[in-house]
Order: C-alpha cells, then sequence, then structure tokens
C-alpha cells in the first residue's frame, strides 16, 4: 500500500474570537419616551418584549438569565445581576446589556426601557386625570358596542367610539371585568395595539372583534 501525501490531509482549524468583558456598570441608561409613560405602560412594554425575545436570535437560556438580570439592575441590585451575567458565561464588551454576548458568539441586545425607566414618567394619578380631561371631548363621537373575545373564552362588549384610545379601553374593561389595565393585552389582526392608539388607526369596522389576553397575576403561595 502506497502513503499518503501528507499534502492530502487539511486540518480543520477552528478560530474562537475572545471578545473584550467588562464589569457590568452601575450606571442605568437615560433614555426619554417619545411619549410621557405611566408605570403600567412601562411594564406593559417590558412585557412584550420578553414575551417574544426567545423567538429572536440566540438561546432561550440566555434571554432567561438576561431577563433576571434586567429586573435585578430596575431592583438595584447590582451583585445580583452581575452574578447572573458571570453565571450564563454572558460577555459585556461595553459593561452594558444593551449589547452582550453568549459563550457561542451570538448576540444579544436589550432596549433601553428594559433596564430603566423614562426621564419622562408619570404616575398613575397624572396619567388618569389627563384622560378624564379628554373624554368629555372625545365622547361626543358616535358610540357604538365593541365586540371584545377574551382569552378566557369570554365574549363581550363595550361601548366604544372610534377616537377612543385602547388605554381608556382598557379602563372601562377593568370597570365592567375587573381586570387591571396592567394585565391586559390587546391585539386586532394578529397585531398588539399600544395605549395611544385610537380605534380609527386601526380600521377596525364595528362588527369585527378585538382580541384581549388577560395576563393572570402570580399569586404568592
Amino acid at each position: 500500500m502506497g502513503v499518503a501525501n501528507s499534502r492530502d490531509y487539511q486540518p480543520t482549524i477552528t478560530v474562537v474570537l475572545k471578545r473584550r468583558n467588562e464589569p457590568l456598570k452601575k450606571d442605568k441608561p437615560k433614555w426619554k419616551s417619545d411619549y410621557p409613560m405611566t408605570e403600567g405602560q412601562l411594564r406593559s412594554k417590558r412585557d412584550e418584549f420578553w414575551d417574544t425575545a426567545p423567538a429572536f436570535d440566540g438561546r432561550k437560556e440566555i434571554w432567561d438569565a438576561l431577563k433576571a438580570a434586567a429586573v435585578a439592575i430596575d431592583c438595584n441590585d447590582h451583585e445580583l445581576a452581575q452574578a447572573i451575567v458571570d453565571g450564563a458565561s454572558i460577555t459585556l464588551p461595553h459593561g452594558s446589556l444593551m449589547e452582550c454576548y453568549d459563550e457561542l458568539g451570538n448576540r444579544y441586545q436589550l432596549p433601553a426601557y428594559c433596564l430603566a425607566p423614562p426621564v419622562n414618567l408619570v404616575s398613575e394619578c397624572n396619567d388618569h386625570n389627563v384622560s378624564e380631561q379628554t373624554e368629555p371631548q372625545e365622547k361626543k363621537e358616535k358610540e357604538f358596542q365593541l365586540k371584545v373575545r377574551l382569552s378566557t373564552g369570554k365574549d363581550l362588549r363595550i361601548s366604544a367610539t372610534m377616537a377612543d384610545s385602547i388605554r381608556q379601553l382598557k379602563k372601562q374593561l377593568q370597570i365592567q371585568e375587573d381586570i387591571n389595565t396592567t394585565n391586559q393585552r390587546w391585539f386586532f389582526s394578529g397585531k398588539l395595539l399600544t395605549d395611544k392608539t385610537r380605534l380609527q388607526d386601526t380600521k377596525i369596522q364595528k362588527d369585527f372583534v378585538i382580541q384581549v389576553i388577560v395576563n393572570q397575576p402570580i399569586v404568592p403561595n
């Protein structure tokens, strides 16, 4: 048998890029919302992100670790956040969760609103007063019965006008069904409706149905 020429062998060389890793910075990102945001709206925005994050590129266990770290940061528990990041082998090139990598090189980006509230955060009371001032004028619009289908399987109707915002309708549903506004997520044609969205912006017609996902609060044992 002949001896194979050494040139026939092409060894595979794996190159691992080692990224710079800095400790998690204590400073929270400062950002301003496009509109004054309440704590309830901020929670809804965060819930929307974390509900869809595992569908992005990356690994679910890393997304879960990032969520836990973000909650720790929001609670000002910097040491816990750092421990979570280290335990998951997450690399922070700039010392921030807004851009980080797992040990396989997958990139993860967290929006600023998951790490800190906006500088123009308003209290729920102020938001309530603003909406109460605008509602009388909006109620001059012609009312109709909006069909709503809850994720619990219940169908119901809510008095509404095309000028009503989703935030106002959430408050009506809270009064009618005792479902907290922060536990409601409204969808139409598969699209999440934000609190500022008005019915006239959705192109909805009076015989169409809006779906409401009801997130049940976690009751401690």
